[in-house]
């Protein structure tokens, strides 16, 4: 039996693929040629399948996870089932502290969506640092994440090439990407390659064996509007579309990261495009943020800059909660930075898909003043529910509502 690759290049329907589909109301037979060619990718993990890429509604990840600072495990667990019930369709595990594989463990039994990990993270926690890792240990832990259940592993392939390209540049914030930092940091210790690049067929086979996708890590995304397409972040995007070539020739499902950060918003749009004209594959999106003076509100900021990059052709988002930049956020706030993107990931997908039924169909409830079918067709119902009247216009018209006034005045011309 082949990977979702092989099966949908000789015609099949593999089962995650036709589960994606259904999901969503789409004919998996549509599809198959996407998925064959690379444009779009099925994550399977938990009990759910997810499509990402062509074809499909733009994807919102959330990220959880303790750090060393804060290691409260029963507390991300909780966030992973706020993620879960406000619509997240994927997660991603950046636990760095406590008991990481009891962490994931138990994300794993407490949810249905697909997990993905940043292997580096675990590998440079179980080795006591970074002068301390090598290749091996970074083997094994993708091999037991793999075993463990995982979905997709993130994979930061920055090589001698790029980190030239860094050191030529006038960044203010350097590299904020912390897979990335890593990564690097391992390869100018110990004067060897990218482990993953070094190791590349080893790292293939586990994908394969597992059906694990492999998202390319955004290393020299913009810490800052000022920092964002330089050559380093050029250099990384042609390298990360070759991998992702590479990966797809083994049969391995892949999603390339980019355009993440901080951006400007004038910026975004030409960004996206420089990835996707360049390659088929779906692109993630960490961010962007359009302002970096947003601190406290980057769900906001980031919002808004993610409806712009779906908008002009992004397939999956990861969510800002308004934490960003200043600690581990509380679950209110995995709520809030999950609904904004939802908010987000619709918008663009009017554009992106050419589809607004969903609008249409609350405007028509609203026009009625069908309060339950408005609840029924709102991103965030449970929210709609506590602040909208029984029935009758809301309190900010009251009896002046514009809709009843010229509903009655034009029928009596009738």
């Amino acid at each position: 039996m082949g990977t979702i690759i092989e099966e949908a290049q000789e015609g099949k329907v593999p089962p995650a693929v036709k589960a994606a589909a259904e999901r969503e109301g789409l004919d998996p037979q549509a599809l198959l040629q996407y998925i064959a060619h690379g444009s779009a990718t099925v994550m399977v993990g938990g009990k759910r399948a997810v499509g990402i890429g062509r074809g499909f509604s733009a994807k919102v990840n959330v990220n959880i996870g303790i750090s060393t600072v804060r290691s409260d495990l029963a507390a991300e667990v909780r966030k992973a089932a706020v993620a879960e019930r406000y619509g997240a369709d994927t997660l991603t595990d950046l636990s760095m502290g406590g008991n990481i594989r009891e962490i994931r463990g138990a994300i794993l039994r407490g949810t249905a969506l697909p997990l993905t990990t940043v292997p580096i993270y675990q590998a440079v926690v179980d080795a006591g640092g970074i002068d301390y890792l090598d290749a091996d240990i970074i083997l094994d832990t993708l091999r037991r994440q793999a075993e463990e259940g995982v979905s997709s592993f993130v994979l930061h392939m920055t090589d001698e090439k790029t980190l030239e390209a860094l050191r030529r540049s006038q960044r203010v914030l350097g590299v904020v990407s912390k897979g990335g930092s890593i990564t690097a940091g391992y390869m100018l210790h110990t004067g060897c390659k990218n482990p993953f690049l070094e190791h590349f067929d080893e790292v293939m086979e586990i994908a394969r064996k597992h059906e694990i996708v492999i998202s390319l890590g955004n290393t020299m995304r913009g810490g800052s509007i000022v920092d964002g397409g330089d050559a380093a972040a050029a250099v990384e995007r042609r390298q990360n579309i070759e991998i992702a070539d590479r990966c797809h020739q083994h049969g391995v499902q892949v999603i390339v990261e980019g355009c993440g950060g901080h951006v400007r918003i004038d910026r975004i749009p030409l960004c996206v495009r420089l990835y996707k004209d360049a390659s088929p594959y779906p692109l993630f999106v960490a961010g962007p943020l359009a302002t970096d003076r947003a601190v406290g509100h980057d769900d906001i900021a980031g919002a808004v800059g993610a409806s712009v990059a779906v908008s002009a052709g992004a397939d999956y988002l990861c969510a800002i909660t308004p934490a960003e930049h200043i600690g581990l956020p509380t679950e209110e706030e995995v709520k809030q930075g999950l609904i904004a993107f939802r908010i987000a990931a619709h918008i663009g997908d009017t554009v992106r898909r050419g589809s607004d039924d969903a609008d249409a169909a609350l405007s028509a409830c609203r026009a009625e003043l069908d309060w339950k079918g408005q609840i029924e067709q709102a991103i965030d119902p449970e929210r709609l529910t506590a602040l909208v009247p029984d029935s009758g216009p809301c309190s900010m018209c009251g009896d002046y509502c514009a809709i009843k006034i010229m509903r009655e005045y034009l029928s009596r011309g009738d």
